[in-house]
C-alpha cells in the first residue's frame, strides 16, 4: 500500500473543509460504519468456534454489517451521486465504480459467512477474517475520498440549505429498522458536539415516545458520562445503567 500517496490525497480538498464549517453529509454515517466495521472485524478475529452461541451471534453481526453496507451503497447511488453529477459531471465516476466492486465483495463475504455457519472450521474462520479485513481497509480508503473529494464537490455547487434538503430526502427513504441500527453505532462514535447535534435532530424529527424508545435502545452502548450529558441536555432518564 502506497501510504505516501494516501496521505497526500486530502491536501487538494481539505482547504475547503477548513475554510468554514459546512454541512457534512458523509462524516456521521461514516463514523457509524467505521465503528461497526471495527467491532465486527475484531469479533470475527477472536471468534470461539467451540461456543455455538458466540459463533451465531458473531455471524449475525456480520450479516447486519453487510446488509447495512449494501444499503449505504444504494443510498449514495440514489441520492449523493446524482447530486454531484447534476452540477459536476463525472464527479462521482471513480467512487461509483468502487461501489460496484463493494457490492461484489459483499456478496462474496455473505457466502463465506454462510459457509462458516454451516461448518465451523478454523480455516474458514480465518478466511472470513482476512477477507473482511481487506473489505474494511478498502472501505476506509473509499470513505476518505468521499469525505474529501465528494464533499468538496458538494460544497462548491450546493448551499447548506440545499444539502439539508438532500439529507432530508435521503433520511425519509430509510427503513426505521435501519435508522435504529445506524443510531446504535453512530452515537458512540461521534464527538460530544456531533452527538448533541444528531440527538437534537432526532428529537425534532421523532414523536416523543418514539424518541425515548430510540434513546433507550442506544443507551446500553454509551458510557455513563456520555449518557449523563445527554440526559441533562435532552431531559432523558438519568439513573445509572442497569
Amino acid at each position: 500500500m502506497n501510504t505516501a500517496a494516501i496521505a497526500s490525497r486530502p491536501q487538494a480538498h481539505d482547504t475547503a473543509a477548513h475554510a468554514a464549517p459546512r454541512v457534512d453529509l458523509y462524516a456521521p454515517i461514516h463514523k457509524a460504519l467505521r465503528n461497526f466495521m471495527c467491532d465486527t472485524l475484531c469479533r470475527v478475529g477472536r471468534i470461539d468456534l467451540d461456543d455455538a452461541a458466540e459463533l451465531q451471534q458473531t455471524l449475525a453481526q456480520c450479516d447486519r454489517l453487510l446488509a447495512l453496507c449494501e444499503s449505504h451503497v444504494q443510498h449514495e447511488n440514489e441520492f449523493m451521486h446524482p447530486a454531484i453529477e447534476a452540477r459536476q459531471p463525472a464527479g462521482s465516476k471513480r467512487i461509483a465504480h468502487e461501489h460496484e466492486e463493494h457490492l461484489q465483495s459483499i456478496a462474496e463475504l455473505r457466502d463465506e459467512v454462510a459457509t462458516l455457519r454451516a461448518a465451523a472450521a478454523p480455516a474458514l474462520a480465518l478466511r472470513l477474517y482476512r477477507h473482511l479485513a481487506l473489505f474494511v481497509a478498502d472501505n476506509f480508503q473509499h470513505m476518505h475520498i468521499e469525505e474529501t473529494a465528494h464533499n468538496a464537490a458538494l460544497w462548491a455547487h450546493y448551499s447548506d440549505a440545499e444539502l439539508m434538503q438532500l439529507h432530508g430526502r435521503l433520511m425519509a427513504s430509510i427503513d426505521p429498522r435501519e435508522h435504529l441500527l445506524v443510531a446504535r453505532w453512530m452515537l458512540p462514535a461521534l464527538t460530544p458536539a456531533e452527538r448533541h447535534a444528531v440527538v437534537g435532530g432526532m428529537r425534532s424529527d421523532t414523536p416523543p415516545e418514539a424518541f425515548l424508545g430510540l434513546m433507550a435502545h442506544i443507551r446500553p452502548h454509551l458510557p455513563h458520562k456520555t449518557w449523563a450529558q445527554l440526559a441533562q441536555d435532552f431531559g432523558l432518564p438519568s439513573e445509572a445503567h442497569p
